[in-house]
């Protein structure tokens, strides 16, 4: 792993209607990350944002 992995290893992940999938940012602690997932809903669109940490599957899943 990288350096810059162990000081942000979670991920907020943005899936859009076709099923493409994209990284939307890294983060240093789970509870930041969740925050911008949070942030994340009530914009119209039919799109799922979740947490993972770096180099595991999805941890959170929040559908907006």
């Amino acid at each position: 792993m990288s350096e810059s992995g162990a000081l942000l290893p979670w991920l907020v992940i943005r899936q859009d209607d076709n099923g493409n999938r994209y990284r939307v940012g890294r983060y240093a602690t789970r509870s930041e990350a969740q925050k911008v997932v949070d942030s994340l809903g009530g914009h119209g669109h039919k799109q799922l944002y979740w947490v993972e940490r770096l180099g595991q599957g999805s941890q959170t899943a929040t559908k907006n």
